[in-house]
């Protein structure tokens, strides 16, 4: 139990990545915190920790919503390991990008996981010791069709996770990202067809498969434990090795 007496906060935790996510922290030993905008998911994620044995509770909140982060930030209190994963992306070409869509995608995944990593790392910082994973993209590392808008937000996103450990790390506060690449959630099946994501998958990544949310929870609680306490600042792609091939998919 390797994160036992830590809390983690994780946004965007009734879903998907997020849910993975929250369940493999509880598993380590982590009270953990779910956050996101549904509280009817919050509530079943919660009971799935329960009755594994571990310890949450959800807080309803919207990371576009600078009085809601507030707020999650006062209920939560003290965090010693925060995970920034709720986002949006309403994939779009540029000429095509409207100006409610563009900003509520910084809004959501640049905006509030900076105010809410500046209100928590306060206390991370006056104890000497938190970490902070960010969850980014392959998006953030190279260019994708009809997602510029998109993968600006994640690669300031990669961005924000260089400066926060240059600026923490001599507070003992570590801070990493970590970019997913294809992986099998509902809302990406939604987006792009179960069978049309399936053949993405195939044929994206020398593994030949999609990924699974709890393969990229894995690498969040890698970076969350002392088993990655020499590492900071680092994007770490979790793609099934798509990055090697350079494939656009």
């Amino acid at each position: 139990m390797e994160l036992q007496n830590q809390t983690a906060l994780v946004t965007g935790g009734g879903s998907g990545i997020g849910r993975a996510a929250a369940l493999v922290l509880a598993g380590a030993g982590a009270f953990v915190i779910v956050a996101g905008r549904n509280a009817d998911r919050l509530a079943k994620v919660v009971a799935e920790i329960k009755a594994a044995g571990g310890e949450a509770r959800g807080i309803s909140a919207d990371m576009g919503d600078l009085d809601s982060l507030q707020r999650l930030v006062e209920e939560a209190g003290e965090v010693d390991i925060l995970v920034n994963n709720a986002g949006v992306y309403p994939f779009g070409p540029t000429l095509q990008q409207g100006v409610e869509e563009f900003d509520q995608m910084f809004g959501t995944n640049v905006r509030g996981p900076f105010f809410l990593t500046a209100a928590l790392a306060v206390r991370m910082v006056a104890k000497g010791s938190g970490t902070v994973i960010n969850v980014s993209s392959t998006a953030s590392l190279r260019g994708f069709p009809g997602a510029a808008a998109y993968g600006a937000t994640k690669a300031a996103l990669d961005s924000l996770t260089r400066a926060w450990a240059a600026e923490f790390g001599g507070s003992g506060v570590r801070v990493n990202s970590v970019a997913p690449g294809t992986i099998r959630t509902d809302n990406a099946l939604k987006t792009r067809g179960e069978k049309e994501f399936e053949e993405v998958g195939r044929r994206s990544n020398p593994l030949g498969r999609l990924g699974r949310p709890d393969e990229v929870a894995e690498a969040i609680l890698f970076l969350a434990s002392p088993r990655s306490s020499y590492i900071t600042g680092v994007t770490l792609p979790v793609d099934g090795g798509s990055m090697s091939v350079g494939s656009c998919e």
